[in-house]
């Protein structure tokens, strides 16, 4: 290490060092002062710079390393194909290996930064679990079926809004009272319709029991489909 002339001919005074200040980490405080002092199950949104897609990144990670990563993305085809690329990238690595990787994405990247910012800072989801959340934990955020929640919505000032997609699944059908205003809609699940066709159901039966209804649909003087009408 190279020193000025003007430091070196300083005289040394003592200083008093408390070390870093504890951050919460699955149910203990910890002084973190390497990146194996890191734990803790986190998740952030990412943008792109046009800012035309949006990557959703949860990581699970345990002394540092990702053990497990749930890439979700929507708004950019290509942000989803890379998406497949960063989930093999990302497990495996410590965090600060994955903050300095190339996720191809920028959204994944960005989402990347803002989850180090957490973790770092002691703000993971798991921070007062004691022993953390099981890697798995990941996966509870899809629900039955295994999706992501998505929410489609689709307006026009001339014919107002269209329901496509909500938490519930795929939007079949719009119910409409006498003002022609939404009291209701039709869904499908399609998680558990494909899980039923696997379990060797017709295809149309397996849609019937994925199949469900939200607030008044039945009483409905109108319904429509979101999608044509």
């Amino acid at each position: 290490m190279i020193y000025t002339k003007e430091v070196e001919d300083m005289c040394p005074v003592g200083k008093v060092s408390h070390g870093c200040a504890p951050i919460p980490e699955e149910g203990k405080w910890v002084q973190a002062k390497e990146i194996k002092d890191i734990s803790g199950l986190t998740h952030g949104v990412g943008w792109c710079a046009p800012q035309q897609g949006a990557c959703k990144l949860t990581l699970n990670i345990k002394e540092g390393i990702i053990e497990e990563a749930l890439v979700e993305t929507i708004g950019c085809s290509g942000m989803t194909h890379s998406a497949a690329m960063a989930g093999e990238i990302l497990v495996g690595k410590t965090i600060l290996e994955a903050l300095n990787t190339d996720l191809v994405c920028d959204a994944i990247n960005t989402a990347m930064r803002e989850l180090f910012l957490q973790i770092v800072y002691g703000r993971s989801q798991s921070a007062f679990s004691e022993g953390g959340l099981a890697i798995g934990a990941g996966l509870e955020d899809l629900g039955k079926g295994t999706r992501s929640q998505v929410g489609t919505i689709y307006a026009t000032n001339k014919k107002g809004p269209r329901y496509l997609d909500l938490a519930e699944g795929y939007i079949v059908e719009m119910g409409l009272d006498k003002d022609n205003q939404i009291c209701g809609y039709k869904y499908v699940n399609l998680g558990k319709m494909m899980e039923n066709i696997k379990k060797g159901i017709e295809p149309m039966e397996a849609i019937e029991k994925a199949s469900g209804t939200y607030g008044r649909f039945d009483e409905a003087v109108k319904k429509i489909d979101p999608r044509k009408e």
